[in-house]
């Protein structure tokens, strides 16, 4: 088939035996692409192959795997504002977490001895697919979409001068199941098949394209990168057993464990 764009695709990284593909996922089937790295899709495109998978005999992968940087967003839904009670930001509050911390779907968020009190923050996360450094249009440059789990130790985020350590444990940032390049417009989290978290991304403060252009004049964002768009109302602990996941309509849903660090 010709070479593509990705289009309307929704692409994922899978494990098979001991051989890691790039693919295009249609419906409970994997099409394998010419893609050897998530990053070969997003520089130059994909061309789709005749051998195809079942999803269910698959193991599904972080879609990205170590971009240069996550950049996430603070405060950026309404409803988490209110709950939190502070104030409208005038311009979007950003951190990072370290690429060390991805784990993909599946994986075990380890609960580290250091903090007594560690959240979930479902999060919508967009994937950058050129470089953008002062850009004037941010949705330009965005390859796809994807789910992405901001896990918060928030006992250690009151106390620390910088969110560094809160955020940035082995672990603290699952991401995927996959990549989809339509726009998602709710993000759903639930907490042992509980509802917990449920908000359209309209209430957000700032959206993908303003993200993106804002964050654009701080630092060069590379293709791969990953931006956290920030978490709605709702957030709480999470213990040693749980499970924790996060939903995004048209990609999918990132499930994970929790477990106690040994």
């Amino acid at each position: 088939m010709a070479r593509s764009r990705c289009g309307e695709m929704k692409l994922g990284r899978f494990a098979s035996g001991k051989k890691v593909i790039v693919g295009s996922v249609i419906g409970d089937r994997v099409l394998e692409t010419s893609a050897t790295t998530m990053m070969e899709a997003i520089l130059d495109g994909i061309k789709v192959k005749d051998k195809s998978h079942r999803l269910a005999e698959l193991r599904v992968l972080a879609p990205v795997e170590r971009p240069t940087k996550i950049i996430c967003v603070g405060l950026n839904y309404r409803s988490h504002i209110r709950e939190m009670g502070a104030k409208m930001p005038v311009d979007p509050l950003i951190f990072t977490k370290p690429s060390s911390a991805i784990i993909g779907p599946g994986d075990d968020i380890l609960l580290p001895a250091a903090s007594s009190r560690v959240d979930y923050e479902g999060e919508s996360a967009l994937i950058m697919g050129k470089r953008a450094r002062n850009v004037s249009d941010g949705s330009r440059f965005i390859f796809g979409y994807t789910c992405l789990n901001d896990v918060t130790a928030r006992d250690l985020q009151k106390i620390d001068p910088d969110w560094t350590r809160a955020k940035g444990f082995d672990t603290f940032a699952p991401v995927g199941p996959f990549i989809s390049m339509r726009c998602p417009t709710k993000v759903t989290t639930r907490l042992n098949g509980m509802v917990v978290q449920d908000q359209l991304l309209s209430d957000r403060v700032f959206g993908d394209a303003e993200l993106v252009k804002y964050i654009s004049t701080v630092m060069t964002l590379e293709p791969g990168d990953i931006i956290a768009t920030g978490t709605p109302s709702g957030i709480s602990p999470m213990k040693h057993g749980d499970v924790i996941e996060v939903e995004l309509d048209g990609v999918g849903c990132l499930r994970n464990q929790v477990v106690k660090r040994q």
